[in-house]
């Protein structure tokens, strides 16, 4: 074995002690960064128009329809998230927050596609579907010879 792969990482020597803050460093882990709200919608957004499970049980959002959505369910969910938190006055609380807020974005985004998805199944079928209809029906109806 070679010396240099048993000798200490020089930043790691340089690491204060675990626990131990360094001055003028703070971490807050709630309310997110604009940076990581932008990202919450970004995926939204994948997951609305994208190839997910949702999309095939529910069916895809147009990428028109699937960015305003997408902006819509992440925006409620932070005003729900910071009505209920507040200013999370600890780590913990500032978990707790961001954990409410990640259940509502996926409460959100489910009740979104559930109610597209039987919004859809309710409009009226299309012109051109009562037409193909008939067109079966008497295919079904002509015995066979």
């Amino acid at each position: 074995m070679a010396t240099d792969e048993l000798a200490p990482a020089p930043a790691a020597a340089a690491a204060p002690a675990a626990g131990a803050e360094s001055p003028g460093f703070s971490f807050s882990i709630w309310p997110p960064t604009q940076r990581t709200r932008d990202a919450v919608v970004r995926r939204l957004v994948d997951t609305l128009a994208g190839d997910t499970i949702l999309c095939k049980r529910y069916g895809a959002v147009p990428a028109a329809e699937a960015e305003p959505a997408a902006r819509a369910i992440e925006a409620e969910a932070f005003d729900a998230a910071a009505a209920a938190g507040g200013a999370a006055s600890s780590v913990e609380e500032g978990i707790e927050a961001l954990q409410f807020y990640s259940k509502e974005v996926s409460r959100r985004l489910l009740d979104f596609v559930k109610s597209r998805s039987a919004a859809a199944k309710a409009e009226p079928p299309s012109e051109e579907a009562p037409a193909a209809d008939v067109k079966d029906e008497e295919a079904e109806a002509k015995p066979e010879a």
